[in-house]
């Protein structure tokens, strides 16, 4: 009996424990259970809806075609004055999702007919696009280049990014049995599968064949991309395959399929890949750029082309104090910090203006002051701040009217071997009604160099064309 009672003592005292493990283990099931069904997309899958919706969209004909042009057109003018509201309305509208889900689709399920229609399709939308924004881009009064026009001739990695998850988005929306319209309008702003195309037409109308290609680049990415989260999706819900009586032609065209979806999901790699390397080139190459600029040197004309990752350069442009050989060593010496081993920085400075701007500075300040302090003598703030503003003005003619001098007498240099130096100066000259300043270089030949009057020419023809001047005057000393 003793020996019965401890037992069961044991028994109660164990309890606890397995009751504690069984509790435990079931929070976790019913967590998970949650997680799945909260993530789960087969249950409320409509594979046969979603494979006939997208198959009546690939067609770009008749009323689709016409609407087509119509977007086209209205997102063209959108990019042209920069309206992103135009722009967002005409992407609403458009058609463009249709072949490229068909061929994301039919890879997915080896429907070689569908695929080869949706190609078709996806060639007559492009062209269709292209000649409409080529034809409207081709009227003079519309083709001045515009922020929105620019911001869709490169790509970046984050293009990629924004193409997947739309891609994803997208098929799974129109794969439920309720389709969310609101979604898909969202991709297909998101997504901008539109501008770029009309940016490739403003190109082809410019003939800027690198705005054709970058636009053209940014569109084929977001395409891939699109297709191939539409054949992620199908492939992961499972969508019926195609099946044909001929086995032969089965495996014929699953191997196709196969084929194309491999080659497709490697260029997708390797552009996301060239992309990825670009993005964090350009990347390093700005943090240079700031580091420079917190060391205390001015920096002007800061544009994305300065960083060409292409030629690994980097353009900047100093003004103010110039930097000592000591300085550019120093900086060229940090590039592998940086990650830019084999960059070239190239920097670009002018004149030393220092003491004009300290002068800008000093009275700035004491246009501050005079305005805490003094607020009664209007008369006296409104010199002070008259003559900021006629000092700035000269500072901002001084600054814009710059010549490169060192950078041309070099180029003039290697172009022109017969040239035994080179002057510059400013040039003002008056006939009492109106007052003109002219550019002037004084050039210095070797007696040996034959033609000296047809070289001259040739080089006030190149100084010109170089320095984008209508007037420029070069004596012979």
């Amino acid at each position: 009996m003793m020996e019965t009672e401890n037992t069961n003592q044991e028994t109660e005292f164990t309890n606890p424990e397995k009751s504690t493990v069984n509790d435990f283990k079931g929070v976790w099931q019913s967590i998970r259970q949650f997680i799945i069904e909260l993530l789960d997309i087969r249950k409320d899958t409509d594979k046969k809806g979603t494979i006939e919706d997208i198959k009546e969209n690939i067609s770009m004909k008749g009323h689709t075609a016409w609407v087509l042009v119509f977007s086209i057109l209205i997102a063209s003018i959108g990019l042209n004055v920069s309206s992103t509201a135009v722009v967002i309305g005409a992407m609403l509208i458009s058609p463009l999702m249709g072949p490229i889900l068909g061929v994301g689709l039919s890879i997915g399920i080896n429907d070689i007919d569908t695929l080869r229609r949706s190609l078709i399709n996806l060639g007559v939308m492009v062209g269709l696009s292209l000649a409409t924004s080529f034809f409207f881009f081709l009227i003079p009064i519309f083709r001045n280049e515009t922020p929105e026009l620019l911001a869709r001739t490169a790509p970046d990695v984050r293009d990629v990014f924004i193409a997947i998850a739309g891609g994803l988005a997208l098929i799974i929306a129109l794969s439920r049995r309720s389709k969310q319209t609101n979604t898909i309008a969202g991709v297909a702003i998101a997504t901008a599968l539109m501008p770029p195309l009309c940016t490739a037409g403003y190109g082809l109308a410019t003939w800027n064949l690198s705005y054709f290609g970058g636009a053209m680049f940014l569109f084929t990415i977001n395409t891939i991309f699109i297709a191939l989260a539409t054949f992620v999706i199908v492939k992961f819900l499972r969508f019926p395959m195609l099946k044909y009586i001929n086995s032969t032609k089965r495996k014929r065209i699953a191997r196709t399929a196969s084929f194309v979806a491999l080659l497709v999901f490697s260029g997708s790699i390797y552009m996301f890949f060239n992309l990825l390397q670009e993005n964090q080139y350009r990347q390093s190459a700005q943090n240079l750029i700031d580091d420079i600029k917190e060391s205390g040197i001015s920096i002007i004309d800061e544009e994305a082309d300065n960083i060409n990752y292409d030629n690994k350069t980097i353009n900047i442009v100093v003004y103010g104090n110039k930097l000592s050989t000591e300085d550019l060593a120093k900086w060229n010496a940090k590039l592998p910090e940086y990650g830019l081993q084999t960059t070239k920085l190239i920097v670009h400075q002018g004149a030393d203006d220092s003491d004009l701007r300290s002068e800008v500075k000093n009275l700035s300040d004491l246009y501050v002051q005079n305005q805490k302090i003094i607020s009664s003598r209007d008369e006296t703030v409104k010199e002070k701040e008259d003559k900021i503003k006629l000092l700035t003005t000269q500072l901002s003619k001084y600054e814009k009217n710059q010549i490169p001098f060192v950078q041309i007498s070099k180029e003039a240099q290697i172009n022109y071997n017969g040239l035994a130096n080179l002057s510059y100066a400013k040039l003002v000259r008056t006939n009492f009604n109106t007052v003109d300043t002219i550019t002037v270089f004084n050039a210095k030949w070797h007696d040996t160099v034959p033609n000296i009057t047809n070289q001259q020419l040739l080089l006030q023809k190149w100084l010109k064309t170089r320095l984008n001047l209508d007037t420029l005057q070069l004596n012979n000393n």
